[in-house]
């Protein structure tokens, strides 16, 4: 059950829509096509200026609402918007859509046209999420599994028939059971030996990065998380990817504290307590255009106390963003330049199946 809304693009010659008449007469053609398949198309308003060019809303039984712009400077834009109930069949099929699009620019002569499937507007399940780098994305879902508000986010996980189970944190993509590549990458399997090493894993509340590790045959790991409710959720609904390690909390080779990891760093450093890994497995680097702001504030706190822990050949591992971000990989790099004593990274690169994107990830070491 949700709204449903097609859109329709046609590039036409300018001159086409350079004036009033040139545009009504194209309004026209556009009304005579469209009658067609809305036999009962009523026109509801329209507007004319010579700045922005026309507009119009149409309307069958005021159920199918058409809206229509012809601009100036030679575009036609057609938006087709109706309410879809469960179990009843669209009003405007894929061919049907296809065929109009064919129709109508022949009928426009159009240098170039287009159509997009319909877009699910207000349903149940949110299946539109974005790429870090503000592209719509489409996903495959067909059931909320689980939703809860715990007392630091929102927290969901969403079945993709592609993808698996989904967690999402504040509506944004986490971990999928698809997500292996995304894990192993982090941690470079294949190039780094954990095997009897010392880690602390910040953040890591999905439970993956610990169950890969403790592969690797480390001496221990300690993982901080604040968020109880992630954990749980993700034991029950994501343990393809976690195993048991957040159902058993402990064990000789690890444990799990359920708390500030800021806290529990600067616990560590008054102890003299050293590792030979810290992973930031934390908040993405911000979406913005200047280091400035509470998540970059804690970006910070989290440089200056892990560097505190790490052995002095130790490393520091995390992921960064989509590797489209330029701007605030840049801006994540010169974070890392500041630090003092100085510091030298390296990056690597995958593609992770549920961000639907590539993305870039970190590993820093002391100069």
């Amino acid at each position: 059950m949700a709204a449903q809304t097609i859109l329709f693009d046609f590039t036409l010659d300018k001159d086409k829509t350079a004036d009033e008449e040139a545009r009504l007469q194209v309004a026209k053609i556009l009304r005579n096509e469209l009658e067609q398949l809305f036999p009962q198309l009523e026109l509801a308003y329209s507007m004319e200026s010579p700045e922005n060019g026309y507009f119009a809303v149409l309307h069958e039984n005021k159920d199918t609402v058409i809206t229509c712009r012809i601009f100036q400077h030679g575009l036609l834009t057609l938006n087709v918007e109706y309410f879809l109930p469960d179990g009843k069949e669209p009003i405007i099929s894929f061919d049907t859509m296809r065929t109009m699009e064919l129709i109508l620019r022949q009928k426009f002569d159009s240098d170039r046209s287009k159509y997009l499937p319909p877009i699910k507007r207000g349903g149940y399940i949110d299946i539109y999420m974005t790429s870090s780098d503000e592209r719509i994305i489409e996903y495959d879902i067909d059931k909320v599994v689980f939703e809860a508000r715990s007392p630091f986010q929102k927290i969901q996980i969403m079945h993709s028939k592609t993808l698996g189970n989904m967690l999402l944190l504040d509506e944004l993509q986490n971990i999928a059971e698809s997500d292996l590549i995304y894990t192993e990458t982090l941690m470079c399997r294949g190039v780094e030996n954990y095997e009897g090493k010392e880690i602390c894993i910040l953040g890591g509340g999905d439970g993956a990065l610990l169950y890969e590790l403790l592969k690797e045959n480390p001496k221990h790991v300690v993982m901080l998380e604040i968020d109880e409710l992630v954990m749980q959720t993700c034991n029950k609904y994501l343990n393809v990817i976690c195993g048991d390690v957040l159902e058993k909390r402990k064990s000789d080779q690890y444990e799990i504290i359920v708390g500030d990891c800021v806290e529990y760093l600067k616990k560590f450093i008054a102890e003299g307590r050293k590792f030979d890994y810290v992973f930031g497995d934390l908040t993405d680097i911000p979406i913005t255009d200047a280091p400035e702001g509470e998540t970059w504030d804690f970006i910070r706190t989290i440089f200056e106390h892990s560097f505190k822990v790490l052995k002095p050949d130790g490393k520091y591992l995390t992921h960064g963003n989509g590797s489209t971000c330029k701007v605030q990989l840049r801006l994540f790099e010169e974070q890392l330049n500041l630090l003092r004593p100085k510091v030298k990274f390296t990056t690597t690169k995958a593609f992770v199946p549920s961000f639907m994107e590539e993305w870039l990830f970190y590993q820093v070491t002391f100069a």
